[in-house]
């Protein structure tokens, strides 16, 4: 939030006010139940551009009944991508595209959406046709200790070579670039941000978390080097408005997408497949080019290397981290795992404490620690 806005309307947009969870944890539901069917539906002869849509499709109208009546913004606000096996990630292709899903496939589906600006995001990895890769089962354990590792009071620099550790045990990498950026109303890319592995561009201050605070954590890993590059810059189709950039544009087929953008995501990710504009494709080219719009590539590691990824949506809460979205995650069978002790207890810490004592000596498994491997 900008400096000059007063403590009361911090108040309003933070978690101590029970509306604003509300309206993340309805976010969450919607996202929680696109992501279950769109994975129910990443079958064999499926093909992606279809998924892309019926996610965003259930995202839309899931949407549209909560707080029906009030003028509030909800809706997309990550569209639907579907990226398969090397490719890391932002695949929304658009519907003509002919890219089908095969038995084997590792398949990364993410998405989010938002209620008022409280914005829930997630994704899961599923082997089609398959138990989960060994990456995956590496990206699981990855992901499950980030959520642990940024619980408030924590420094966001343990994240890094924690997961480095145990992504190593599996001989695979962290993907360089993925970033876990804090989330506040409207803003689904905060300034604090944890980047456990830094490309040469990149660069994030170190900080401290603090109750209150909302994360997308966002773990990718691959089976190869990690290294996520553009293949194709024509395969964009994921975009984001840049609100600080202004410019006049000369094309009229730009203005109106610029309109239709301004109108409809002004804030949020938007893929060019659900514009409604005529030759939307073509008046989006001099949007990007004069900085209106912050385009998201769809990347890619080397040829053979598979990727897999899981994200959720955190909040910060005095009894730990309250992780909202995403779902049960899939075990592997590999003869890998992590032997690190540290780890080991980090991962079997539950995310939440229970305040209550349990009259019971026999203390219950926490739902959210991750069961390890024998």
């Amino acid at each position: 939030m900008s400096d000059y806005e007063s403590d009361a309307e911090r108040e309003q947009e933070s978690l101590s006010n029970s509306d604003v969870v509300t309206k993340y944890k309805a976010a969450a539901k919607i996202v929680n139940d696109a992501l279950a069917q769109v994975v129910a539906e990443a079958k064999a002869g499926a093909k992606v551009a279809d998924l892309c849509a019926l996610g965003d499709r259930l995202i839309t109208e899931g949407a549209a009944p909560v707080f029906k009546g009030k003028a509030i913004e909800k809706g997309i606000a990550v569209p639907t991508c579907v990226s398969v096996n090397n490719c890391v990630g932002h695949c929304s292709p658009p519907a003509d595209s002919k890219l089908a899903l095969a038995d084997g496939d590792l398949v990364k589906i993410d998405l989010g959406a938002h209620i008022d600006g409280f914005i829930a995001q997630a994704a899961h990895s599923v082997v089609v046709g398959a138990a989960a890769a060994t990456g995956a089962r590496a990206t699981r354990a990855a992901y499950e200790a980030a959520c642990r590792l940024v619980r408030a009071g924590r420094s966001s620099a343990e994240v890094g070579p924690v997961l480095t550790r145990i992504v190593e045990a599996y001989d695979c990498h962290l993907v360089e670039g993925v970033v876990s950026h804090e989330m506040k109303r409207f803003i689904i890319d905060g300034a604090r941000a944890v980047l456990p592995r830094p490309a040469a561009d990149q660069r994030a201050e170190q900080f401290e978390t603090e109750v209150g605070d909302v994360f997308a954590i966002d773990v990718a890993v691959s089976t190869g080097e990690g290294k996520a590059r553009v293949l194709d810059e024509k395969e964009t189709t994921v975009f984001k408005r840049a609100l600080d950039v202004q410019y006049q544009l000369r094309i009229k087929a730009s203005r109106e997408v610029f309109r239709e953008v301004n109108r409809r995501f002004p804030t949020m990710l938007f893929s060019s497949r659900g514009l409604e504009t005529a030759h939307a494709r073509y008046g989006l080219v001099e949007c990007v080019a004069h900085g209106l719009l912050q385009p998201y590539p769809v990347l890619y590691e080397r040829p053979g290397a598979l990727v897999a990824q899981f994200k959720g949506t955190v909040l910060l809460v005095p009894a730990g981290v309250d992780r909202i979205t995403g779902l049960p995650l899939p075990e592997a069978q590999t003869d890998k795992k992590v032997e690190d002790p540290e780890i080991q207890k980090l991962l079997a810490e539950p995310l939440k404490t229970n305040k209550k004592k349990k009259k019971s000596k026999k203390t219950a498994a926490a739902p959210d620690a991750v069961p390890m491997e024998q």
